[in-house]
């Protein structure tokens, strides 16, 4: 659903066409979703229109980035220490 929505915009009937599930299921998955933040509703008339917010995601791949340098920097000491051990 996020891949669908970060290429822009869709109806619930769009969303729910790319899935092999019933509309109850699509439906707590997207209100799931609103609840954590990453998308909103926009009602244009008669149709709902639900649109990805980015910007939570974006600051967890920046937090996991910051996690990223540190594992890779005790990885490679570990690693070392472990190949010292072999000879």
């Amino acid at each position: 659903m996020i891949r669908q929505l970060a290429q822009g915009p869709a109806r619930f009937t769009d969303i729910a066409r790319n899935f092999d599930t019933t509309l109850n299921s699509v439906t707590k998955h997207l209100k799931l979703l609103e609840r954590a933040g990453l998308i909103e509703r926009r009602r244009q008339g008669r149709e709902v229109y639900i649109s990805l917010k980015a910007e939570p995601l974006s600051r967890a791949a920046e937090w996991l980035h910051g996690y990223e340098h540190f594992w890779n920097e005790h990885l490679d000491q570990f690693e070392q220490h472990f190949h010292d051990k072999k000879k």
